[in-house]
């Protein structure tokens, strides 16, 4: 039976409860910490943009402000929300473990086992439902993100204790108020919580008990509460914390003329800065610097789980200097996966040569 540790934090800043798992991370890759799951909520609520999203497109910065509300960009894919004391979040950081597959999908599907069971504990009969979320009679109940901090794995993902839902459409970015209206609609019909299921929410002791409880007995670990250590504290202060409080990881900056309003901006004669959306089970956006057919630059954004997230990096340098022609692109594409061997659930190369494409359509 694997030995593990618990780090119980309860209520944390929100720069702690959304990004000290990199540093724990940090520190099983280091191999000075050992395999641990963390518990912990949010103190105060916060807007949370995924790592391949655009943050002028996917947040209004302006309500976000004016409300006090931080940002943090995470270090794991998926999309942005807000996030506040309503959701326990629960974070799992190994390395080595045999309880933990390598490979995405069966990761999602083993790990999240707990959080199903956690919700029949508490009397909500969830299920899992690919790629990454617990749902309950068709809503969503709980979502997942899981990804690579050098040789250790990660899975972080919430039970949801109530939502704010107005507040989770007001932060978000939309064309206008109706279509925000119809989105919060959306949200009350299709994601639920703990409260909406049961009445009223459980005590969050409660909710980690069981969830610490299910950990142990479906996965066959043994848990031993503990502190972080002082080394972890100092790499918090010293890597993480600066990191995610630089305007560099924030904005993810793109060179000035890729970050011109429309979908297609005519900039010089034959140049132009084009933007192309494709819905496959995840949103791919690709945003491209193109003269006559040729890619000049690219960037690739979307609300997808890439591992090792920087992977895509990859893509977009590869891009480079290559023609829009869908023989060409999808040579480039293929070739990026067999590279990196890079798992990206829910989206096969030919979403990718489709969503590039795409960019020659809006020339």
């Amino acid at each position: 039976m694997e030995r593990w540790r618990l780090l119980n934090l309860g209520y944390s800043e929100p720069l702690v409860a959304q990004t000290f798992y990199e540093t724990v991370a940090e520190a099983v890759h280091r191999g000075i910490s050992p395999n641990t799951l963390i518990l912990l909520q949010p103190d105060s609520p916060y807007a949370c943009l995924g790592y391949h999203q655009d943050l002028e497109k996917e947040l209004d910065l302006r309500f976000c402000e004016g409300a006090g509300l931080p940002i943090i960009r995470r270090s794991q894919g998926g999309g942005a929300t807000y996030l506040d004391r309503g959701q326990v979040f629960y974070q799992i950081v190994s390395k080595g473990s045999e309880i933990v597959p390598r490979n995405i999908d069966a990761m999602f599907e083993r790990l999240l086992s707990v959080t199903v069971e956690t919700y029949r504990r508490l009397g909500v009969p969830a299920e899992f439902k690919p790629l990454n979320d617990g749902v309950v009679e068709g809503r969503k109940i709980s979502g997942n993100g899981a990804g690579m901090h050098e040789s250790a794995s990660i899975l972080v993902g919430n039970v949801i204790l109530d939502l704010n839902y107005d507040l989770m459409a007001r932060v978000l970015r939309v064309p206008d108020e109706k279509f925000r209206d119809k989105m919060a609609s959306s949200m009350r019909e299709w994601v639920s919580t703990l409260k909406r299921e049961l009445g009223e929410a459980p005590p969050v002791e409660k909710v980690h008990y069981t969830y610490a409880a299910a950990f142990e007995e479906l996965l066959g670990v043994e848990l031993h509460r503990e502190e972080p250590s002082e080394e972890e504290w100092r790499i918090f202060e010293e890597e993480t914390k600066p990191r995610h409080t630089s305007r560099e990881w924030l904005y993810m900056e793109a060179p000035p003329s890729q970050l011109r309003e429309g979908r297609g901006v005519k900039i010089a004669h034959d140049v132009k800065v084009v933007e192309a959306d494709h819905k496959a089970a995840k949103l791919i956006r690709i945003r491209a610097e193109v003269k006559g057919d040729e890619i000049l630059s690219a960037q690739v954004r979307g609300d997808f789980f890439a591992l090792p997230k920087e992977a895509v990096f990859r893509l977009e340098e590869a891009l480079t200097g290559v023609n829009l022609d869908e023989s060409a692109i999808s040579d480039v594409v293929n070739r990026f996966y067999d590279e990196t061997d890079v798992q990206i659930p829910g989206i096969s190369p030919g979403d990718f040569t489709t969503a590039i494409m795409k960019v020659k359509d809006l020339l």
